[in-house]
């Protein structure tokens, strides 16, 4: 009997010389058509924003199969969630609020003055957004999780106002699920939409004036969390209007490893990012083609007793995952850094020092015990992270998402007239007389 085809494509990088752009085009990464989702879920959005909830329920009842009998989660159905909760869960979930808010409160910044000379400072300000919604997807898996790595930034950034949106569930009564909702009442979230998809980030944004029970949703400010394409296409399509963290793709999982590495951690790990959506991407990269036929093995068993095991190997098998082979660890980092993952893990010799050396990685992961799926519940860090490549410019949901930098400018008339020739001359330069003359003028009267 043959053996079964690999579940992963190989890319042999080892004998090629790429420049950076030819290497980020060779690489798997999946198609994520965000225009053409734009475009489809642009008459929803307006739909919201010019008939609010009502627009809403008529989106859920087409798209979630339920008409919510109300969008605003009454504090009972909360209370309740939490009071029905497995203990064993809310112990889980309590831990990873303690890990996360332990990482997050070293992150909040105090307010730094610079004194630029006697009688001249500037002070950066360290202000958070007002009103902020967070969104918490519901389909193919529920992510309480996700409630966590939303909230808690959020308070410690020190956020007063936070509404939390979430899809109504058929099987719930047109509730969001209960674990999701025993999640807002742990942290004291009692502002929650049953909603979404792009309608709910389209209320969150344009607000409205009753949600059915004759109170209305203030919008928000900003909007952070992770979510499906047509999430990610509607945060596109109200971006201005309000601020958003990212505009999130499928999970991403690349992992840099060498002949040191363990086959069954490699391709356990490949597997866990895989199980969330067949379009995930589970890249392997290495020097070890011992190492591929191993993981390959691995796979192969693991996949076939994975409850999920449809999914995830359509998964592996799609384009955007893959082995990726490199003459050694060198170019590794190179390939990696060129990918920017989401998740990154470094299984090699010298992990600890290979992974100083990575420069682009949403959130990277350092030696065999330390798998993607600690950081998605409790290793303290943050899931929310950048996506398809823009982990080069973007960096993953953090205290520092919800807080804005302003800088308070305190000069006195000898400071003022230290810069005056400075300033006046770079006005005249730049054909702004007004602005020149605005500064001379408070030394002629």
């Amino acid at each position: 009997m043959p053996d079964p085809a690999p579940l992963l494509s190989v890319l042999d990088l080892r004998e090629r010389s790429l420049s950076a752009a030819e290497l980020s085009a060779a690489l798997p990464r999946a198609e994520l058509d965000v225009e053409a989702a734009a475009a489809a879920v642009r008459p929803v959005v307006e739909d919201v924003a010019a008939r609010g909830a009502a627009a809403v329920l008529d989106a859920s009842e087409r798209f979630d199969g339920i008409r919510p009998e109300h969008l605003r989660v009454p504090a009972a159905a909360i209370e309740q969630a939490l009071a029905e909760l497995d203990p064993a869960i809310r112990t889980a979930l309590e831990e990873s609020i303690a890990r996360v808010r332990a990482v997050d409160s070293a992150q909040r910044r105090p307010d730094e003055r610079v004194e630029v000379v006697p009688g001249g400072t500037v002070t950066q300000r360290w202000v958070p957004v007002r009103r902020v919604g967070l969104y918490v997807p519901g389909g193919r898996a529920v992510l309480p999780s996700s409630v966590i790595m939303n909230v808690v930034p959020a308070q410690v950034a020190g956020v007063r106002q936070i509404v939390l949106a979430s899809p109504p569930q058929k099987e719930r009564g047109g509730l969001p699920d209960p674990t999701i909702l025993a999640a807002c009442a742990l942290l004291g979230v009692t502002e929650v939409i049953a909603a979404g998809g792009a309608q709910a980030i389209a209320l969150l944004a344009h607000g409205a004036e009753d949600l059915g029970d004759g109170r209305g949703l203030d919008a928000v400010d900003m909007i952070t969390g992770p979510g499906n394409v047509y999430v990610a296409a509607a945060k596109r399509l109200v971006r201005g209007r309000v601020g958003i963290d990212a505009e999130a793709g499928p999970t991403e999982i690349a992992i840099l490893a060498d002949a040191e590495a363990h086959p069954a951690y490699v391709a356990a790990d490949l597997i866990s990012q895989a199980e969330h959506d067949p379009m995930a991407a589970s890249v392997l990269v290495t020097d070890a083609p011992e190492l591929v036929d191993a993981v390959e093995a691995e796979l192969a068993e693991q996949v076939a007793q994975a409850p999920r095991a449809d999914l995830i190997a359509e998964a592996l098998r799609g384009e955007q995952s893959g082995v990726v082979l490199v003459r050694d660890v060198e170019q590794g980092i190179e390939v990696v850094d060129s990918y920017g993952a989401e998740h990154l893990e470094i299984h090699t010799a010298e992990a600890a020092e290979v992974a100083a050396r990575v420069t682009n990685a949403g959130a990277v992961f350092v030696g065999p015990h330390a798998p993607v799926s600690l950081g998605d519940y409790a290793a303290g860090s943050n899931h929310v992270l950048p996506t398809g490549g823009s982990a080069r410019f973007g960096g993953g949901l953090g205290v520092q998402t919800f807080l804005r930098g302003i800088h308070v400018v305190d000069y006195d008339e000898a400071a003022l007239k230290s810069a005056r020739h400075a300033a006046t001359t770079l006005a005249a330069a730049e054909g702004l007389p007004a602005h020149g003359r605005a500064i001379d003028i408070r030394f002629e009267r």
